[in-house]
Protein backbone atom coordinates (compact mmCIF):
# COMPACT_ATOMS: atom_id res chain seq x y z
CA UNK A 1 0.00 0.00 0.00
CA UNK A 2 2.94 1.92 0.53
CA UNK A 3 4.04 1.71 -3.10
CA UNK A 4 0.92 2.35 -4.20
CA UNK A 5 0.90 6.35 -2.23
CA UNK A 6 4.34 6.83 -2.99
CA UNK A 7 3.45 6.11 -7.21
CA UNK A 8 0.51 8.33 -6.57
CA UNK A 9 2.41 10.97 -5.37
CA UNK A 10 4.94 11.11 -7.74
CA UNK A 11 2.00 10.78 -10.84
CA UNK A 12 0.02 13.70 -8.88
CA UNK A 13 3.18 16.08 -8.54
CA UNK A 14 3.66 15.08 -12.40
CA UNK A 15 0.78 16.72 -13.70
CA UNK A 16 1.01 19.46 -11.13
CA UNK A 17 4.46 20.64 -12.44
CA UNK A 18 3.05 20.47 -15.81
CA UNK A 19 -0.27 22.46 -15.26
CA UNK A 20 1.99 25.09 -13.68
CA UNK A 21 4.23 25.01 -16.83
CA UNK A 22 1.06 25.19 -18.94
CA UNK A 23 1.03 28.94 -18.68
CA UNK A 24 4.43 29.81 -20.27
CA UNK A 25 4.21 27.20 -22.86
CA UNK A 26 2.18 28.04 -26.54
CA UNK A 27 2.46 29.34 -29.54
CA UNK A 28 0.43 32.55 -30.57
CA UNK A 29 -0.90 33.79 -33.93
CA UNK A 30 -3.76 36.23 -34.46
CA UNK A 31 -5.46 36.39 -38.02
CA UNK A 32 -7.42 39.48 -39.36
CA UNK A 33 -10.65 37.54 -39.02
CA UNK A 34 -9.72 36.76 -35.85
CA UNK A 35 -9.39 40.26 -34.95
CA UNK A 36 -11.86 41.63 -36.47
CA UNK A 37 -14.42 39.82 -34.72
CA UNK A 38 -12.45 41.05 -31.30
CA UNK A 39 -13.28 44.65 -32.77
CA UNK A 40 -16.65 44.23 -33.57
CA UNK A 41 -17.80 42.14 -30.41
CA UNK A 42 -16.45 44.60 -28.01
CA UNK A 43 -17.27 47.53 -29.71
CA UNK A 44 -13.91 49.02 -30.34
CA UNK A 45 -13.59 52.72 -31.68
CA UNK A 46 -9.85 52.97 -30.80
CA UNK A 47 -8.20 53.41 -34.59
CA UNK A 48 -5.36 54.01 -32.54
CA UNK A 49 -5.67 50.80 -30.87
CA UNK A 50 -6.82 48.42 -34.13
CA UNK A 51 -3.72 49.83 -35.55
CA UNK A 52 -0.97 48.87 -33.05
CA UNK A 53 -2.78 45.85 -32.98
CA UNK A 54 -2.79 45.27 -36.56
CA UNK A 55 0.83 46.57 -36.80
CA UNK A 56 2.27 44.53 -34.15
CA UNK A 57 0.08 41.55 -33.57
CA UNK A 58 -1.70 40.48 -36.57
CA UNK A 59 -0.08 37.95 -38.61
CA UNK A 60 3.27 37.37 -36.42
CA UNK A 61 4.05 34.18 -33.93
CA UNK A 62 4.29 34.55 -30.04
CA UNK A 63 6.21 32.14 -28.01
CA UNK A 64 4.23 32.19 -24.63
CA UNK A 65 2.10 34.77 -23.31
CA UNK A 66 5.05 36.61 -21.73
CA UNK A 67 5.99 37.19 -25.46
CA UNK A 68 2.12 38.58 -26.62
CA UNK A 69 0.68 40.05 -23.41
CA UNK A 70 3.25 43.27 -23.33
CA UNK A 71 2.55 44.08 -26.94
CA UNK A 72 -1.31 44.38 -26.05
CA UNK A 73 -0.35 45.75 -22.90
CA UNK A 74 1.55 48.66 -24.49
CA UNK A 75 -0.77 49.38 -27.01
CA UNK A 76 -4.06 49.50 -25.18
CA UNK A 77 -2.16 52.04 -22.86
CA UNK A 78 -0.73 53.94 -25.93
CA UNK A 79 -4.38 54.15 -27.01
CA UNK A 80 -5.90 55.05 -24.14
CA UNK A 81 -3.72 57.90 -23.28
CA UNK A 82 -3.86 59.09 -27.13
CA UNK A 83 -7.78 59.40 -26.37
CA UNK A 84 -8.05 60.72 -23.01
CA UNK A 85 -4.85 63.40 -24.12
CA UNK A 86 -7.71 64.29 -27.17
CA UNK A 87 -10.43 64.27 -24.83
CA UNK A 88 -11.95 61.73 -27.28
CA UNK A 89 -13.04 59.73 -24.05
CA UNK A 90 -15.47 57.61 -26.49
CA UNK A 91 -12.88 55.99 -27.95
CA UNK A 92 -11.55 54.52 -25.07
CA UNK A 93 -11.07 51.27 -24.28
CA UNK A 94 -12.55 50.46 -21.03
CA UNK A 95 -11.38 46.41 -20.88
CA UNK A 96 -7.87 45.95 -19.00
CA UNK A 97 -4.71 45.18 -20.32
CA UNK A 98 -4.44 41.77 -19.00
CA UNK A 99 -8.32 40.67 -20.41
CA UNK A 100 -7.61 42.17 -23.35
CA UNK A 101 -4.23 39.79 -24.05
CA UNK A 102 -6.55 37.33 -22.38
CA UNK A 103 -9.27 37.73 -25.51
CA UNK A 104 -6.39 38.16 -28.26
CA UNK A 105 -4.41 35.22 -26.52
CA UNK A 106 -7.92 33.15 -26.81
CA UNK A 107 -8.68 33.80 -30.17
CA UNK A 108 -5.11 33.47 -31.68
CA UNK A 109 -3.63 30.56 -29.63
CA UNK A 110 -2.10 27.90 -31.88
CA UNK A 111 0.27 24.73 -31.29
CA UNK A 112 0.42 21.41 -29.14
CA UNK A 113 -1.97 22.72 -26.73
CA UNK A 114 -4.41 24.71 -28.19
CA UNK A 115 -4.69 21.43 -30.80
CA UNK A 116 -4.68 18.34 -28.08
CA UNK A 117 -6.73 19.47 -26.02
CA UNK A 118 -7.63 16.03 -24.60
CA UNK A 119 -4.36 15.03 -24.39
CA UNK A 120 -3.09 17.97 -22.65
CA UNK A 121 -6.21 17.82 -20.26
CA UNK A 122 -5.15 14.05 -18.96
CA UNK A 123 -1.81 15.11 -19.00
CA UNK A 124 -2.79 18.07 -16.56
CA UNK A 125 -5.91 17.57 -14.77
CA UNK A 126 -6.20 13.25 -15.53
CA UNK A 127 -2.72 12.70 -13.94
CA UNK A 128 -3.17 15.09 -11.22
CA UNK A 129 -6.69 13.11 -9.99
CA UNK A 130 -5.63 9.76 -10.65
CA UNK A 131 -2.01 10.45 -8.35
CA UNK A 132 -4.47 12.22 -5.92
CA UNK A 133 -6.90 9.35 -5.69
CA UNK A 134 -3.82 6.53 -5.37
CA UNK A 135 -2.79 8.57 -2.35
CA UNK A 136 -5.70 8.91 -0.52
CA UNK A 137 -8.05 5.58 -1.09
CA UNK A 138 -5.08 3.27 0.63
CA UNK A 139 -5.63 4.96 3.69
CA UNK A 140 -9.06 3.37 3.70
CA UNK A 141 -6.84 0.16 4.44
CA UNK A 142 -3.69 1.22 6.46
CA UNK A 143 -6.42 2.95 8.91
CA UNK A 144 -7.66 -0.17 9.82
CA UNK A 145 -10.50 0.35 12.35
CA UNK A 146 -13.34 3.01 12.24
CA UNK A 147 -11.95 5.98 13.92
CA UNK A 148 -10.07 8.94 13.51
CA UNK A 149 -6.64 8.68 14.62
CA UNK A 150 -4.89 12.54 15.61
CA UNK A 151 -1.49 11.26 15.86
CA UNK A 152 1.02 13.55 14.45
CA UNK A 153 -0.74 16.20 13.18
CA UNK A 154 2.29 18.33 14.39
CA UNK A 155 5.12 16.23 13.35
CA UNK A 156 4.16 15.67 9.73
CA UNK A 157 5.47 18.92 7.32
CA UNK A 158 2.49 18.87 5.41
CA UNK A 159 0.00 19.96 8.44
CA UNK A 160 2.69 21.38 10.03
CA UNK A 161 3.64 24.05 8.15
CA UNK A 162 6.69 22.41 7.28
CA UNK A 163 7.74 22.83 3.71
CA UNK A 164 5.20 20.82 2.10
CA UNK A 165 2.54 23.19 3.43
CA UNK A 166 5.13 26.34 1.96
CA UNK A 167 4.96 24.37 -1.42
CA UNK A 168 1.30 24.30 -1.26
CA UNK A 169 0.60 27.93 -0.45
CA UNK A 170 3.24 29.31 -3.08
CA UNK A 171 0.67 27.35 -5.73
CA UNK A 172 -2.58 28.74 -4.17
CA UNK A 173 -1.57 32.03 -3.75
CA UNK A 174 0.33 31.73 -7.17
CA UNK A 175 -3.00 30.64 -9.03
CA UNK A 176 -4.99 33.50 -7.12
CA UNK A 177 -3.23 35.83 -8.01
CA UNK A 178 -3.31 34.67 -11.98
CA UNK A 179 -6.90 34.35 -11.65
CA UNK A 180 -7.98 37.61 -10.12
CA UNK A 181 -4.50 39.98 -11.84
CA UNK A 182 -3.29 38.07 -14.85
CA UNK A 183 -5.92 36.29 -16.48
CA UNK A 184 -3.70 36.29 -19.88
CA UNK A 185 -1.62 33.18 -18.05
CA UNK A 186 -4.60 31.58 -17.96
CA UNK A 187 -5.05 30.98 -21.60
CA UNK A 188 -3.91 28.12 -22.00
CA UNK A 189 -5.94 26.24 -19.09
CA UNK A 190 -8.67 27.27 -20.94
CA UNK A 191 -7.85 25.58 -24.16
CA UNK A 192 -7.60 22.48 -21.60
CA UNK A 193 -11.75 22.30 -20.93
CA UNK A 194 -13.13 24.16 -23.78
CA UNK A 195 -14.71 21.23 -24.60
CA UNK A 196 -16.46 20.76 -21.13
CA UNK A 197 -17.58 24.24 -21.28
CA UNK A 198 -18.66 24.30 -24.90
CA UNK A 199 -21.16 21.22 -23.76
CA UNK A 200 -22.59 22.43 -21.09
CA UNK A 201 -22.85 26.64 -22.38
CA UNK A 202 -22.22 26.19 -25.86
CA UNK A 203 -19.30 28.39 -25.66
CA UNK A 204 -15.47 28.43 -25.29
CA UNK A 205 -14.29 28.54 -22.24
CA UNK A 206 -12.86 31.37 -19.60
CA UNK A 207 -10.63 31.50 -16.84
CA UNK A 208 -14.09 31.61 -14.36
CA UNK A 209 -14.77 28.29 -15.74
CA UNK A 210 -11.14 26.77 -15.54
CA UNK A 211 -11.87 28.30 -11.59
CA UNK A 212 -15.33 26.46 -11.25
CA UNK A 213 -14.11 23.19 -12.59
CA UNK A 214 -10.86 23.07 -10.89
CA UNK A 215 -13.33 23.70 -7.55
CA UNK A 216 -15.34 20.88 -8.05
CA UNK A 217 -12.91 18.69 -8.99
CA UNK A 218 -10.56 19.55 -5.85
CA UNK A 219 -13.89 19.28 -3.69
CA UNK A 220 -14.59 16.06 -5.02
CA UNK A 221 -11.11 14.43 -4.66
CA UNK A 222 -10.02 15.72 -1.15
CA UNK A 223 -14.35 14.93 -0.34
CA UNK A 224 -12.33 11.15 -1.11
CA UNK A 225 -10.81 11.83 1.83
CA UNK A 226 -13.59 13.09 3.98
CA UNK A 227 -15.12 9.96 3.28
CA UNK A 228 -12.57 7.91 4.59
CA UNK A 229 -11.23 10.22 7.30
CA UNK A 230 -14.80 10.34 9.23
CA UNK A 231 -16.45 7.12 7.85
CA UNK A 232 -17.62 6.22 11.57
CA UNK A 233 -19.67 9.81 11.67
CA UNK A 234 -22.59 10.09 9.76
CA UNK A 235 -23.12 13.73 10.44
CA UNK A 236 -19.83 14.07 8.03
CA UNK A 237 -20.53 11.80 5.09
CA UNK A 238 -24.08 13.37 4.91
CA UNK A 239 -22.75 16.89 4.91
CA UNK A 240 -19.63 16.34 2.61
CA UNK A 241 -22.30 14.70 0.57
CA UNK A 242 -24.46 17.63 0.08
CA UNK A 243 -21.55 20.48 0.07
CA UNK A 244 -20.42 18.44 -2.83
CA UNK A 245 -23.72 18.45 -4.59
CA UNK A 246 -24.93 22.11 -3.87
CA UNK A 247 -21.04 23.06 -5.59
CA UNK A 248 -21.35 20.91 -8.59
CA UNK A 249 -25.11 20.88 -9.88
CA UNK A 250 -25.97 24.63 -8.31
CA UNK A 251 -22.85 26.54 -8.85
CA UNK A 252 -21.52 24.61 -11.85
CA UNK A 253 -23.73 23.01 -13.90
CA UNK A 254 -27.45 24.96 -13.73
CA UNK A 255 -25.23 28.48 -14.32
CA UNK A 256 -23.78 26.98 -17.18
CA UNK A 257 -27.06 25.61 -18.53
CA UNK A 258 -28.37 28.58 -18.07
CA UNK A 259 -26.22 30.57 -20.50
CA UNK A 260 -26.85 28.40 -22.78
CA UNK A 261 -31.00 28.14 -22.47
CA UNK A 262 -29.86 31.87 -23.00
CA UNK A 263 -30.79 32.73 -19.34
CA UNK A 264 -28.35 34.99 -17.10
CA UNK A 265 -25.82 33.38 -15.45
CA UNK A 266 -26.68 32.53 -11.84
CA UNK A 267 -26.10 30.36 -8.73
CA UNK A 268 -29.29 29.82 -7.03
CA UNK A 269 -27.88 29.31 -3.42
CA UNK A 270 -25.35 32.25 -3.29
CA UNK A 271 -26.57 35.32 -0.87
CA UNK A 272 -25.81 38.40 -0.51
CA UNK A 273 -23.82 39.94 0.95
CA UNK A 274 -21.56 37.14 -0.04
CA UNK A 275 -23.07 37.70 -3.69
CA UNK A 276 -22.07 41.25 -3.17
CA UNK A 277 -22.37 42.57 -6.70
CA UNK A 278 -26.42 40.96 -6.67
CA UNK A 279 -27.38 44.81 -6.31
CA UNK A 280 -24.43 46.13 -8.72
CA UNK A 281 -26.01 48.42 -11.69
CA UNK A 282 -25.22 46.37 -14.36
CA UNK A 283 -26.36 43.25 -12.67
CA UNK A 284 -29.94 45.08 -11.77
CA UNK A 285 -29.97 45.79 -15.62
CA UNK A 286 -29.12 42.56 -16.87
CA UNK A 287 -31.96 40.85 -14.67
CA UNK A 288 -34.71 43.32 -15.58
CA UNK A 289 -34.10 43.64 -19.25
CA UNK A 290 -34.01 39.14 -19.17
CA UNK A 291 -37.76 39.69 -18.70
CA UNK A 292 -39.59 36.64 -16.62
CA UNK A 293 -36.67 34.28 -15.67
CA UNK A 294 -34.81 37.62 -14.88
CA UNK A 295 -37.34 38.86 -12.65
CA UNK A 296 -37.69 35.96 -10.95
CA UNK A 297 -33.79 35.94 -9.75
CA UNK A 298 -34.24 39.75 -8.43
CA UNK A 299 -37.06 38.37 -6.43
CA UNK A 300 -35.56 34.64 -5.21
CA UNK A 301 -32.57 37.00 -3.88
CA UNK A 302 -34.10 39.29 -2.10
CA UNK A 303 -36.10 36.64 -0.08
CA UNK A 304 -33.33 34.51 -0.15
CA UNK A 305 -31.15 37.06 1.86
CA UNK A 306 -34.12 38.76 3.89
CA UNK A 307 -36.81 35.96 4.33
CA UNK A 308 -35.06 32.20 4.10
CA UNK A 309 -31.69 32.58 5.16
CA UNK A 310 -32.60 34.13 8.83
CA UNK A 311 -35.57 31.58 9.08
CA UNK A 312 -33.01 28.48 8.18
CA UNK A 313 -30.77 29.83 11.01
CA UNK A 314 -33.30 30.41 13.92
CA UNK A 315 -33.98 26.09 13.21
CA UNK A 316 -30.87 25.19 12.64
CA UNK A 317 -28.11 27.48 13.06
CA UNK A 318 -25.72 28.90 10.58
CA UNK A 319 -24.53 25.29 9.47
CA UNK A 320 -27.09 24.78 7.24
CA UNK A 321 -25.47 27.21 5.03
CA UNK A 322 -21.88 27.36 6.07
CA UNK A 323 -21.29 23.76 6.70
CA UNK A 324 -24.28 22.41 4.01
CA UNK A 325 -24.26 24.47 0.98
CA UNK A 326 -21.84 26.96 0.49
CA UNK A 327 -18.86 26.57 -1.84
CA UNK A 328 -16.74 28.78 0.41
CA UNK A 329 -17.25 26.41 3.55
CA UNK A 330 -17.20 23.39 1.14
CA UNK A 331 -13.77 24.16 -0.25
CA UNK A 332 -12.69 25.01 3.15
CA UNK A 333 -14.00 21.52 4.65
CA UNK A 334 -12.45 19.38 1.78
CA UNK A 335 -9.18 20.83 0.48
CA UNK A 336 -8.90 22.65 4.02
CA UNK A 337 -9.16 19.68 6.85
CA UNK A 338 -5.70 18.89 6.81
CA UNK A 339 -5.27 22.77 7.80
CA UNK A 340 -8.17 23.00 10.20
CA UNK A 341 -5.86 23.36 13.16
CA UNK A 342 -3.77 26.01 12.49
CA UNK A 343 -6.91 28.15 13.49
CA UNK A 344 -5.83 30.78 16.02
CA UNK A 345 -7.16 30.20 19.19
CA UNK A 346 -5.98 33.24 21.07
CA UNK A 347 -8.15 36.07 22.36
CA UNK A 348 -6.16 38.69 20.34
CA UNK A 349 -7.32 36.74 17.58
CA UNK A 350 -10.92 36.37 18.62
CA UNK A 351 -11.23 40.56 18.38
CA UNK A 352 -9.45 40.93 15.17
CA UNK A 353 -12.16 38.42 14.20
CA UNK A 354 -15.16 40.36 15.67
CA UNK A 355 -14.02 43.64 14.60
CA UNK A 356 -12.77 42.58 10.91
CA UNK A 357 -15.88 40.26 9.91
CA UNK A 358 -18.25 43.04 11.10
CA UNK A 359 -16.27 45.67 9.55
CA UNK A 360 -16.51 43.94 6.23
CA UNK A 361 -20.34 43.56 6.72
CA UNK A 362 -20.87 47.61 7.42
CA UNK A 363 -18.48 48.06 4.32
CA UNK A 364 -20.86 45.51 2.26
CA UNK A 365 -24.45 47.46 3.37
CA UNK A 366 -22.76 50.95 3.19
CA UNK A 367 -21.39 50.16 -0.63
CA UNK A 368 -24.78 48.61 -1.27
CA UNK A 369 -27.22 51.47 -0.34
CA UNK A 370 -25.27 54.15 -2.29
CA UNK A 371 -25.08 51.62 -5.28
CA UNK A 372 -29.48 51.47 -5.14
CA UNK A 373 -29.51 55.17 -4.43
CA UNK A 374 -27.39 55.97 -7.44
CA UNK A 375 -29.66 53.09 -8.70
CA UNK A 376 -32.91 55.05 -8.62
CA UNK A 377 -31.80 58.22 -8.78
CA UNK A 378 -29.85 57.56 -12.12
CA UNK A 379 -26.58 59.47 -10.57
CA UNK A 380 -23.03 57.92 -10.73
CA UNK A 381 -22.08 59.83 -7.20
CA UNK A 382 -23.50 59.96 -4.10
CA UNK A 383 -22.13 62.89 -1.54
CA UNK A 384 -19.41 63.51 -4.42
CA UNK A 385 -18.17 59.98 -4.64
CA UNK A 386 -18.36 57.79 -7.46
CA UNK A 387 -20.27 54.66 -6.56
CA UNK A 388 -17.87 52.59 -8.75
CA UNK A 389 -15.00 53.60 -7.06
CA UNK A 390 -16.66 52.79 -4.10
CA UNK A 391 -17.42 48.84 -5.91
CA UNK A 392 -14.19 48.50 -7.65
CA UNK A 393 -12.56 48.74 -4.12
CA UNK A 394 -14.61 46.19 -2.63
CA UNK A 395 -13.86 43.80 -5.36
CA UNK A 396 -10.30 44.46 -5.12
CA UNK A 397 -9.76 44.42 -1.47
CA UNK A 398 -12.64 41.53 -0.52
CA UNK A 399 -13.71 40.02 -3.24
CA UNK A 400 -10.11 39.40 -4.71
CA UNK A 401 -7.44 39.79 -2.07
CA UNK A 402 -9.07 38.72 0.96
CA UNK A 403 -11.32 35.99 -0.14
CA UNK A 404 -9.28 34.82 -2.60
CA UNK A 405 -5.85 35.40 -2.19
CA UNK A 406 -6.16 35.00 1.57
CA UNK A 407 -8.68 33.31 2.31
CA UNK A 408 -7.74 30.12 0.74
CA UNK A 409 -4.38 30.68 -0.55
CA UNK A 410 -3.01 30.75 3.37
CA UNK A 411 -4.94 27.68 4.39
CA UNK A 412 -1.65 25.86 5.36
CA UNK A 413 -0.75 28.60 6.95
CA UNK A 414 -3.62 30.25 8.70
CA UNK A 415 -6.31 27.38 8.73
CA UNK A 416 -8.97 26.49 6.42
CA UNK A 417 -11.66 29.17 7.43
CA UNK A 418 -9.84 32.17 7.37
CA UNK A 419 -12.29 34.10 4.86
CA UNK A 420 -15.23 32.29 6.95
CA UNK A 421 -13.89 33.34 10.30
CA UNK A 422 -12.52 36.88 9.61
CA UNK A 423 -14.22 37.85 6.26
CA UNK A 424 -17.38 36.66 4.98
CA UNK A 425 -20.13 39.13 5.27
CA UNK A 426 -22.98 36.67 5.15
CA UNK A 427 -21.44 34.95 7.68
CA UNK A 428 -21.40 37.71 9.95
CA UNK A 429 -24.62 38.36 8.79
CA UNK A 430 -25.53 34.74 9.86
CA UNK A 431 -23.91 34.76 12.87
CA UNK A 432 -25.76 37.79 14.70
CA UNK A 433 -29.30 35.56 14.02
CA UNK A 434 -27.31 32.58 15.61
CA UNK A 435 -25.91 34.07 18.76
CA UNK A 436 -29.45 35.77 19.57
CA UNK A 437 -32.41 34.18 18.43
CA UNK A 438 -31.18 30.47 16.80
CA UNK A 439 -32.82 27.22 18.69
CA UNK A 440 -28.85 25.72 17.47
CA UNK A 441 -26.22 25.06 20.37
CA UNK A 442 -23.34 22.57 21.38
CA UNK A 443 -23.94 20.92 24.43
CA UNK A 444 -21.70 19.53 26.52
CA UNK A 445 -21.19 17.29 29.19
CA UNK A 446 -18.64 17.91 31.42
CA UNK A 447 -18.26 15.33 33.74
CA UNK A 448 -17.23 12.72 30.80
CA UNK A 449 -14.17 15.60 29.60
CA UNK A 450 -10.48 13.76 30.00
CA UNK A 451 -8.86 17.22 28.61
CA UNK A 452 -7.62 15.55 25.63
CA UNK A 453 -7.78 18.68 23.77
CA UNK A 454 -9.06 17.02 20.57
CA UNK A 455 -11.83 19.57 20.26
CA UNK A 456 -10.10 22.76 20.56
CA UNK A 457 -7.01 21.81 18.41
CA UNK A 458 -9.54 20.50 15.45
CA UNK A 459 -11.71 23.98 15.91
CA UNK A 460 -11.12 25.90 12.62
CA UNK A 461 -13.03 28.91 14.59
CA UNK A 462 -10.77 29.10 16.66
CA UNK A 463 -13.16 28.43 19.19
CA UNK A 464 -11.20 27.09 23.44
CA UNK A 465 -13.85 24.52 22.57
CA UNK A 466 -12.28 22.67 25.66
CA UNK A 467 -13.33 25.97 27.88
CA UNK A 468 -16.72 25.12 27.32
CA UNK A 469 -17.05 21.55 27.58
CA UNK A 470 -15.03 21.56 31.18
CA UNK A 471 -17.43 23.28 32.38
CA UNK A 472 -20.32 21.51 30.61
CA UNK A 473 -21.31 24.83 29.28
CA UNK A 474 -23.45 25.03 25.86
CA UNK A 475 -21.62 26.07 23.26
CA UNK A 476 -23.20 29.50 21.94
CA UNK A 477 -20.94 31.48 18.97
CA UNK A 478 -21.98 33.70 16.64
CA UNK A 479 -18.88 32.01 14.76
CA UNK A 480 -19.89 28.41 14.84
CA UNK A 481 -20.61 26.80 11.48
CA UNK A 482 -21.23 23.78 12.91
CA UNK A 483 -19.22 21.58 11.19
CA UNK A 484 -19.85 18.92 14.20
CA UNK A 485 -15.51 18.09 13.88
CA UNK A 486 -15.37 18.56 17.61
CA UNK A 487 -17.86 16.17 18.32
CA UNK A 488 -16.43 14.00 16.11
CA UNK A 489 -13.03 13.70 17.40
CA UNK A 490 -13.95 13.44 20.98
CA UNK A 491 -13.19 9.81 22.31
CA UNK A 492 -15.61 10.33 25.10
CA UNK A 493 -19.04 11.76 23.00
CA UNK A 494 -18.96 15.02 25.40
CA UNK A 495 -20.31 17.25 22.56
CA UNK A 496 -23.71 17.37 20.96
CA UNK A 497 -24.89 19.90 18.17
CA UNK A 498 -28.70 20.10 18.83
CA UNK A 499 -31.45 22.09 18.09
CA UNK A 500 -33.78 22.92 21.23
CA UNK A 501 -35.39 25.44 22.90
CA UNK A 502 -33.92 28.67 23.50
CA UNK A 503 -34.43 28.79 27.09
CA UNK A 504 -31.19 26.01 27.20
CA UNK A 505 -28.81 28.55 25.61
CA UNK A 506 -25.53 29.86 27.51
CA UNK A 507 -24.46 33.06 26.99
CA UNK A 508 -21.15 32.38 26.10
CA UNK A 509 -19.34 35.90 27.60
CA UNK A 510 -19.46 34.49 31.26
CA UNK A 511 -17.63 31.32 30.06
CA UNK A 512 -15.00 33.29 27.54
CA UNK A 513 -14.17 35.93 30.60
CA UNK A 514 -13.78 33.10 33.34
CA UNK A 515 -16.56 34.17 35.23
CA UNK A 516 -16.99 32.02 38.40
CA UNK A 517 -20.64 32.30 38.19
CA UNK A 518 -22.34 28.47 37.90
CA UNK A 519 -24.38 29.61 34.69
CA UNK A 520 -25.97 25.57 34.89
CA UNK A 521 -27.25 27.46 38.43
CA UNK A 522 -28.71 30.09 35.97
CA UNK A 523 -30.29 28.33 33.79
CA UNK A 524 -31.96 25.71 36.30
CA UNK A 525 -33.46 29.09 38.20
CA UNK A 526 -34.93 30.41 34.95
Amino acid sequence: MKIIQKTGLVIFLIGLAIFTAVPLLGTFKLNQSSFDSIVTDKKIKSEVFISEITNNVVGKEFSGMQALSPVVAKALDNANETHIKNKEYAKKIYTSASDMAALIGKKSGTGFIANNKGIMWFLTFGLAIIGALMYILPNAILLGAKGIKNDGVYHDSATNKGWIAWMVFIFLVSFYLVLYFASEYAVNWTFLVDPISESLSGNPAGHWFVYGFMYCVVMSVMAARMYIKYRHNVYQMVRTTSVLFFQIVFAFLIPEIMVRLQMPYYDFKNAFPLDYDFFFQWNLKELLNSGGIGLFILVWGIVLTLVFVPVMVYFFGKRWYCSWVCGCGGLAETLGDPYRQHSSKSLFSWKVERWLIHGVLLFALVMTALTLYSFFAETSTVFGIKTSGIQNLYSLLIGSIFAGVIGTGFYPIFGNRVWCRFGCPLAAYLGFVQRFKSRFRITTNGGQCISCGNCSTYCEQGIDVRAYAQKGENIVRSSCVGCGVCSAVCPRGVLKLENGPEEGRINPTEVLLGNDVDLMDLVNKK
